[in-house]
């Protein structure tokens, strides 16, 4: 048996950040084969910082433990970013937008819609994890105001995003690694992000994209 020494690439930066609302049906939530047209980019990132809300439950059988179920019910995402789009972020929110004269309401109960969010991992020497995260909803955000000072300082706020399962299996993460053996050949950041990727069929075609 041989030994494989393996010099994996280190992270280098968050990229930008992706994200395209889901339109639903009139009776449904969330509607996997609905998304809108526009995906929107936004480099504004400056920290994702992700947490898998999981729990692992031992199986007992015959007096011993016969297997270790691992369940991730949902995926957190904090978000800090230098700048997010007023009229998107009210649209998470699930503010009232409504009226015509460009006044929005916010604070009453309201159902948030579903949205798919796609973050980018840089690597030094080259290496890219591109991720969609297809059935998301904003869970809180911040709002932090602070005076101006004689020098300019950054006032960054945080936006919460949490990923649900998306599909019957329970997958909440589609994602790509240039560093594994199998990455499609010529997919670019472009390609992969043109729309939501959910199955094999979506990586395919985007990978197939301009070809």
């Amino acid at each position: 048996m041989a030994i494989k020494t393996k010099r994996p690439m280190i992270k280098e930066t968050v990229g930008g950040m992706y994200y395209c609302f889901n339109t639903k049906e009139e009776k449904a939530e969330y509607d996997a084969e609905n998304y809108e047209e526009d995906v929107i980019k936004c480099n504004t990132v400056k920290n994702i910082g992700t947490t898998e809300n999981s729990e692992a439950t031992a199986v007992r059988a015959s007096g011993e433990d016969y297997e270790a179920v691992n369940q991730v019910s949902s995926i957190d995402m904090a978000v800090e970013t230098v700048a997010f789009d007023p009229e998107d972020l009210a649209k998470m929110r699930g503010d009232d937008t409504s009226d015509t004269g460009g006044l929005m309401l916010s604070g009453a109960p309201s159902r948030r819609p579903f949205f798919a969010f796609g973050k980018v991992v840089r690597k030094i020497g080259g290496g890219v994890q591109y991720a969609w995260y297809p059935k998301c909803q904003l869970v809180e955000n911040t709002d932090d105001i602070a005076t101006s000072e004689d020098t300019f300082s950054e006032q960054n706020d945080t936006v919460t995003i949490r990923a649900y399962a998306f599909e019957e299996k329970g997958h909440k993460k589609a994602y790509v690694d240039s560093e594994t053996s199998n990455f499609p050949e010529g997919l670019t950041e472009e390609k992969f992000f043109a729309k939501p990727i959910l199955t094999k069929e979506d990586l395919a075609g985007a990978a197939a994209l301009g070809a």
